[in-house]
């Protein structure tokens, strides 16, 4: 998930997986992030990943594409082809070209403002403590 504020939203989609794992009989493990897809570095890929590379798993199960990497599936798709390790989508729903696009550049431009957002953020807490540490002198 891209917020915190899609937790809600994760439980559900974490709920769905399992019935389905649990459905094929599947001995699994959940990992889980919260971060843009757009985002290499989070925690549960790593792990993810690291788990290819180990051959400790067999197969990935993911609800949607998008949920695995936003940008970058066909990578994480090619690692586990060199692995052996397959990857199971549940919901293969198939977006139109129009609303895949829309979907990217809402990606995009969240990242970017919360980039911006937080550059704002960190220039502000700067000139708070400039002023504190004047007022104090």
């Amino acid at each position: 998930m891209s917020s915190n504020k899609q937790k809600d939203d994760l439980e559900r989609q974490i709920e769905n997986v399992k019935t389905y794992m649990c459905a094929k009989g599947y001995q699994f493990e959940i990992i889980t992030d919260i971060g843009s897809g757009i985002n290499y570095n989070k925690k549960g890929l790593n792990e993810l990943i690291d788990k290819i590379t180990n051959s400790e798993i067999e197969r990935i199960v993911i609800l949607y594409k998008d949920r695995l990497l936003r940008f970058g599936f066909e990578l994480i798709e090619n690692l586990c082809d060199k692995y052996g390790v397959a990857i199971e989508i549940i919901d293969n729903t198939e977006m139109t070209e129009e609303q895949e696009l829309v979907e990217d550049l809402i990606q995009i431009v969240m990242v970017f403002s919360c980039r911006l957002q937080g550059k704002r953020a960190n220039k502000a807490k700067k000139m708070i403590k400039e002023l504190v540490d004047d007022d104090n002198s």
